[in-house]
């Protein structure tokens, strides 16, 4: 496995804990459509989440939250309105994004939850 591949793991659960401790509940990990994945899904209240995990190494060649573009949360937009056409899903929902940073023994130096990253369209 690659070294990015193994990072972007190890940053799912993290993340995956983090969001566990603040009470969401993980119903979902690595949700695949023909247009991408989803890293995990998630519910808090009535609220489904769908959320985007980026993990980086070091910040020495820019931050995680560079790496969410325009491109990056149309895809996004476009996996979380295929799952809740396909589940049926009635409630709420949101995109949020939780971006890592690791120190160089593997710790988490820095962990920035972001919700709702791009506009749902009613």
């Amino acid at each position: 496995m690659a070294q990015h591949n193994a990072l972007g793991k190890v940053g799912e659960e993290k993340a995956r804990t983090y969001l566990e401790s603040k009470g969401y509940k993980i119903v979902e990990k690595n949700q695949r459509t023909k247009r991408g994945e989803t890293d995990l899904i998630a519910t808090k209240g009535r609220c489904l989440i769908f959320v985007e995990v980026r993990a980086k190494g070091t910040e020495e060649f820019g931050i995680p939250e560079d790496t969410i573009d325009w491109r990056k949360k149309k895809k996004l937009l476009w996996n979380a309105k295929a799952y809740v056409f396909y589940t049926g899903y009635k409630g709420p929902y949101r995109i949020d994004a939780i971006c890592i940073v690791f120190d160089d023994f593997g710790g988490v130096q820095r962990l920035t939850h972001y919700e709702s990253i791009v506009e749902i369209p009613m």
